[in-house]
């Protein structure tokens, strides 16, 4: 028995064990004793996640999955279930670390991401595939086509590493573009708590129309008289740092 692909689950399963393996490898296993991977499917990451001492749980829709995964794998049950991941609230696990993994669909890539972060404090590790072009979006650095805002979210809460590129003929079916393998670590989030709404504001404002100079891009947010002379504003959003988006939202902050 297999799992047929479903189209509308954005469904490629992975068929190269090493490359699950080295998936699987990217996770540090230290300072939490949970793990949730999210998309299982026919369980390709589920066998090497199971060999280690960690409590693991699946995120999985796909009744087929859930029955194929049931079927193939004694020691996983009913409970080991969690349902959808974008509806997680993480209560089950009574405030505990879980570490996520996943050969994550590509049509929910960013919201995956964006929930990781809501759950910051929850989550201290990430190891997942992604789109090619999203996993080079999440990693770049300040100066690069790819620097946006989802670079600067994630890395406000993450220290952010681009592992593996994986080639679409190892997927059955095959995708139409590569895959890219990402970590996510958490890093101390030092200037942003109760922050992070002006954070995103600015972030977005100024990367909404990156070919302008801040000065220009964040009149929406009606910027602190103050402010109205920082350096800062006379740079495009994509020459600044993960830090000096952090920085200039404590300034922003403190002038309003």
């Amino acid at each position: 028995m297999s799992v047929k692909a479903k189209k509308h689950l954005g469904q490629h399963f992975l068929t190269d064990e090493n490359i699950a393996k080295k998936i699987v490898e990217g996770l540090s296993f230290e300072g939490y004793k949970n793990i949730m991977e999210v998309g299982p499917g026919m369980g390709v990451l589920t066998k090497y996640l199971l060999e280690k001492d960690q409590n693991i749980y699946l995120a999985e829709i796909d009744t087929e999955s859930i029955e194929y995964l049931k079927n193939n794998y004694p020691s996983i049950t009913e409970n080991s279930f969690t349902g959808d991941f974008l509806k997680q609230d993480f209560n089950f696990i009574a405030e505990e670390q879980i570490a996520i993994i996943g050969n994550f669909p590509y049509n929910i890539s960013s919201q995956i991401l964006f929930k990781i972060i809501d759950y910051y404090e929850l989550i201290p590790e990430m190891v997942g595939m992604f789109q090619k072009e999203v996993a080079e979006r999440t990693a770049a650095v300040p100066r690069t086509k790819d620097y946006g805002i989802l670079s600067v979210l994630i890395q406000a809460y993450y220290d952010t590493t681009y592992l593996f590129t994986v080639h679409e003929n190892v997927f059955n079916p095959p995708p139409k573009v590569k895959s890219g393998v990402i970590r996510l670590t958490r890093n101390p989030k030092e200037g942003l708590a109760g922050n992070e709404v002006l954070f995103k504001q600015i972030v977005k404002a100024g990367f909404n129309q990156r070919r302008k100079k801040l000065s220009n891009a964040l009149k929406v947010l009606n910027i602190p008289e103050a402010l109205k002379t920082h350096e800062f504003m006379d740079k495009r959003a994509e020459e600044l740092s993960v830090a000096d988006f952090i920085d200039f939202t404590i300034l922003w902050k403190g002038n309003q």
